[in-house]
């Protein structure tokens, strides 16, 4: 369809020119940064027509001015519908860039509309520029002093001078679209994309590229360092209508393989100028031997410590073959040198110089990155070179010191143990596989409570949860099986061992084997228990005090028959004076003469008979018999007291001698003098 003048004419009176809305992304996050607002023409037969339909037109007949207030009011007008601190990017016309009053028109149009000038970017043409330089610069000095940003379009398609982008307060340069397009397939655009964003960087200048269409144009021009981005791959112009769901819409982060690029991580977040002298500094600083290699072998770029390794100055390096250099040690890594040309990454390469005079061998750690160029083509090696005869040494020492830990472990008669937070084991010793037959695989987790003896598991397990509760340390006695079959008992104790927020990160000890112990202790249990049977059953009283105090610690039932006393425990020698009252011959006592006051002293004594107060008031006859228990030193440990009851035997007597004496008496009483005359008479 062919537009005339006429139609333009109409399409204007009629309020047919409207503005279309494309997305601007910030590549390295995704988000949403504005938009650029496009003219369009929605004519009533042939739809939507693009800005080339008309505004050549709108320009050549003075009408480009009034196109352009209308089309800004109703961005304005939709501007309600985005979010701060979201942009609107307007093109002016070169034209327009000879009126001195367009400041104050777009002021106008944004205060009317309530839409701040903060967020306005205007963009001019650099051919715009060239046409009049000074009246250009005036318009551009007050717009940004209302607040606007000014970015330079098309920039490299035209005439323009860098003079220029001194000269004017420029705050974007945008990357035309015809370079974008086609850097993916042209060294030539990549290298002029390259160049545009690393100078406006360089200036201080936002970097924007046009037409982007496909996710690797994006990941390219991220890589290069370009700020934001618009093209249809972000976004295709929509109607004002649409902006609010655009504004929604979820964006994926653009993302490149940080493996195959020399910027890494640095490509989104600094100047190309900044990322120079970072990697200079790191370069000059890193603590290895780093050098570039092109693909003739020769050092394009080395640091001094490699310098220094290979004995020469960096000078003498520069654009000399790594052959040449270092002759004696080049055959050992010239096929890895090559490897990475052909795009292989190898890292780990060990080696060894031979010594050269006064020096000894020296052990490296070698790794060769390809280096790529934007196009991703390998130019050359990047070689790190790690100095580590020290580490080596080190290492030696570690398995020395590792062997003799692991010797003193195995020869150790204790199961050292290791479990982590949980309880669960992590490491033990292999003395515990000599001892259970199971192997330490099979004792990690919570396998080795499968060698405790099932009647002590549960009780095992109890401690250990008790343990990791509180943190208090672990002891437990329990029985493990053994490769004999038999069950042996161990003690195994440990403690935690905490970070420094005081949280258990692992339990470490040990468990001792005690199986000769128990036997001795239940040997002597039985022993005990046999003496203590004879101890409840003798006929006799025994009485066993403690020294010096004389507090009694042990009686048998007989004894406390024979005092009459509950507790032997609460009584000691002096209670006597109480109960106890020994009388012998009719006289009583004093305390220090009882045996067991004569014991303590270290006496022996024996009493026949002796009538002994009870602690009920009752008197009894006993025999009483003190000796003293003494140490080994000749110290008196305590004191025994052995007690008979000859209660029963006394007065059987007495009642005996009772009738001897009544039939005495009666016999005499029943015979004549005369016959009680001696028969020699």
């Amino acid at each position: 369809m062919l537009i005339s003048l006429e139609d333009v004419r109409r399409g204007i009176e009629n309020d047919e020119f409207v503005p279309f809305f494309q997305p601007l992304v910030t590549l390295r996050t995704g988000q949403l940064a504005g938009f650029e607002v496009l003219a369009r023409w929605h004519h009533p037969s042939a739809g939507i027509l693009p800005p080339d339909r008309f505004i050549p037109i709108a320009e050549q007949n003075g009408w480009i001015g009034a196109l352009t207030k209308r089309l800004m009011q109703r961005a304005f007008e939709a501007g309600k519908l985005i979010p701060e601190p979201l942009t609107l990017a307007f093109n002016v016309s070169p034209l327009q860039l000879h009126d001195l009053g367009l400041p104050k028109q777009i002021q106008s149009a944004a205060e009317e509309l309530g839409f701040p000038l903060q967020r306005v970017v205007i963009e001019v043409t650099e051919s715009a520029v060239v046409d009049n330089v000074e009246r250009a610069q005036t318009i551009s000095n007050e717009l940004k002093a209302l607040g606007c940003k000014i970015a330079l379009d098309d920039f490299g398609t035209g005439y323009s001078s860098l003079l220029h982008l001194q000269s004017l307060p420029f705050d974007e340069l945008k990357v035309d679209r015809s370079f974008v397009g086609s850097m993916i397939q042209r060294r030539e655009s990549r290298k002029i994309v390259a160049a545009v964003v690393g100078l406006g960087q360089s200036l201080g200048l936002t970097a924007v590229a046009e037409g982007i269409e496909t996710r690797e144009q994006a990941e390219m021009l991220l890589w290069l360092g370009c700020e934001l981005g618009q093209g249809w791959f972000f976004g295709r112009p929509v109607p004002a209508e649409d902006l609010p769901a655009t504004v929604e819409l979820s964006r994926e982060k653009i993302s490149f393989n940080h493996s195959t690029n020399l910027w890494g991580d640095l490509a989104g977040n600094a100047l190309p100028s900044q990322r120079l002298a970072h990697l200079q500094a790191v370069y000059d600083g890193a603590p290895v031997g780093l050098a570039l290699l092109d693909r003739n072998l020769c050092y394009v770029t080395l640091n001094q410590r490699l310098a220094d390794m290979n004995g020469a100055t960096v000078e003498e390096h520069l654009r000399r073959p790594v052959a040449e250099m270092v002759p004696r040690a080049f055959h050992h890594f010239e096929a890895f040198i090559r490897r990475s040309l052909e795009g292989e990454v190898i890292t780990g390469v060990e080696a060894r110089r031979p010594p050269g005079p006064g020096q000894g061998d020296r052990d490296y750690l070698l790794s060769y990155q390809p280096v790529r160029d934007e196009g991703d083509e390998v130019i050359g090696v990047s070689v790190a070179v790690v100095d580590i005869t020290d580490r080596k040494a080190a290492e030696a020492a570690l398995r020395e010191s590792e062997d003799h830990y692991r010797h003193m472990v195995e020869l150790n008669p204790q199961i050292p143990w290791v479990l982590d937070a949980h309880g669960n084991a992590v490491a033990i010793s292999p003395r515990w596989e000599q001892v259970t037959g199971m192997s330490a695989a099979t004792a990690e987790g919570a396998g080795f409570l499968e060698a405790i003896h099932p009647e002590d598991r549960p009780r095992v397990e109890s401690v250990i949860a008790a343990s990791i509760h509180s943190g208090d340390p672990i002891d437990v006695e329990c029985r493990i099986v053994s490769r004999n079959d038999r069950w042996r008992w161990v003690r195994s104790r440990g403690a935690a061992r905490r970070d420094p927020s005081a949280k258990i990160i692992r339990w470490y000890g040990s468990a001792d084997d005690i199986d000769d112990q128990k036997k001795a202790e239940e040997a002597l249990r039985k022993s005990e228990e046999q003496l203590k049977a004879i101890f409840n059953s003798v006929p006799v009283g025994i009485l066993l005090a403690d020294a010096p105090a004389g507090r009694l610690s042990m009686s048998n039932p007989e004894a406390r028959r024979i005092f009459r006393y509950p507790v032997p425990s609460s009584y000691s020698v002096e209670n006597y004076a109480q109960w106890g009252a020994i009388r012998v011959n009719g006289r009583r006592l004093e305390s220090a003469e009882y045996p067991l006051a004569r014991a303590l002293r270290g006496e022996k004594t024996r009493i026949e008979e002796a009538l002994c107060l009870r602690a009920d008031g009752t008197e009894a006859w006993v025999s009483l018999l003190g000796a003293p228990i003494v140490r080994e030193d000749g110290s008196v440990q305590g004191a025994v007291v052995v007690v008979q009851d000859i209660d029963e035997i006394k007065q059987e007597r007495e009642r005996l001698l009772t009738l001897a004496e009544a039939l005495i008496k009666e016999l005499k009483s029943q015979t004549s003098p005369a016959d009680r005359e001696p028969i020699s008479s």
